[in-house]
């Protein structure tokens, strides 16, 4: 899905190129294609990807061939190839996609800056910057190509969670400017775990995993992993998602008998060592041999506050391993 913000959406088809003079500014094409100014005026200077043709010799102005040019580069790069390699690219006249006119796309506002990432995989930079420009599909794209290459633990661990967090840290440094690109990231995230979800039936002598976010928590996209990791091994799941009230959460320990509950706690406020040792303290089963679910507290939430004797995995596929053994596997 891609953003609707145009003013132009019943406009007449006006193309970028024809006649002299007629060719978008490079402030038009940073805001149609969600890329800043000083990006494309450093493309053009650096590695030749501007303008065929300047108004009064000075001037840029993009044609239609020239913005089919920058979509090619701002695919390349939000693959994560390095701009200098995109450029040889796309001026060899590989993968470049056909002209687009701009009546085919719609005016947007101007992009926000680029995520804090540190020393990450390049995947999780082109990641990043197609998150920022909004663009739904090349999230896509790089979403299946990691889960692929890497499988579901690494692509998590080492690509998808470095960027959530750096659009978390960017939000809560820029007030709301970056809500938009944290929920489509995040809404992109998810529908890339339920395509890889296994269609196989559970094992049946396997125990089951409750997995549930603590009350007030909204944050699910990490259990949701873990969900599809789980069912990818054939053990047996029940997600409850998002901000389950204690009492529904101790009345569904009750009914499922699980061997392991997840409590998932993103912040601080949220982490409950009370609701930890009421899920402890449930029993189930017939007298002589009653049981007790294993609780498993994971989420930043609960740094240095997880409850004595309660694991907290570092990792998804920490989790995994840890819940598998539990299970019986």
């Amino acid at each position: 899905m891609e953003p609707d913000g145009s003013m132009l959406a019943d406009a007449p088809a006006k193309s970028a190129g024809g006649p002299a003079g007629t060719g978008l500014t490079t402030g038009a094409v940073a805001r149609l294609i969600g890329v800043a100014p000083t990006t494309l005026r450093s493309w053009d200077r650096r590695y030749g990807i501007g303008p065929a043709t300047r108004e009064g010799g000075r001037h840029r102005r993009w044609t239609d061939a020239d913005i089919a040019a920058l979509r090619a580069m701002c695919r390349l790069t939000s693959a994560g190839m390095p701009p200098a390699e995109a450029a040889r690219t796309v001026l060899a006249g590989s993968s470049l996609p056909a002209a687009v006119t701009p009546s085919a796309t719609r005016r947007a506002s101007r992009a926000p800056g680029p995520l804090p990432l540190g020393r990450v995989r390049r995947e999780s930079r082109g990641l990043a910057r197609a998150a920022v420009r909004l663009d739904a599909q090349a999230m896509d794209d790089l979403l299946a190509e990691v889960l692929h290459r890497y499988g579901l633990p690494a692509a998590w661990d080492e690509v998808i969670m470095p960027t959530l967090h750096a659009v978390g840290r960017k939000w809560q440094s820029t007030g709301e400017r970056y809500v938009e690109v944290e929920h489509l990231l995040s809404w992109h995230v998810s529908s890339a775990l339920r395509r890889i979800a296994a269609p196989c039936p559970p094992t049946v002598s396997s125990d089951v995993s409750l997995l549930a976010c603590t009350p007030g928590e909204s944050h699910t996209l990490a259990l949701e992993a873990l969900a599809v990791g789980l069912a990818q091994q054939a053990l047996p799941v029940r997600m409850f998602g998002a901000a389950l009230p204690a009492g529904a959460l101790e009345e569904a320990v009750r009914r499922t008998g699980p061997a392991a509950v997840v409590l998932w706690s993103q912040s601080r406020t949220t982490a409950s060592s009370s609701l930890v040792a009421r899920v402890e303290s449930i029993e189930w089963g017939v007298r002589g041999a009653r049981r007790r679910p294993e609780v498993l507290v994971a989420g930043p939430g609960w740094a240095g506050r997880r409850p004595p004797g309660a694991r907290h995995p570092a990792s998804l596929g920490e989790a995994m391993d840890a819940l598998a053994a539990i299970s019986g596997r």
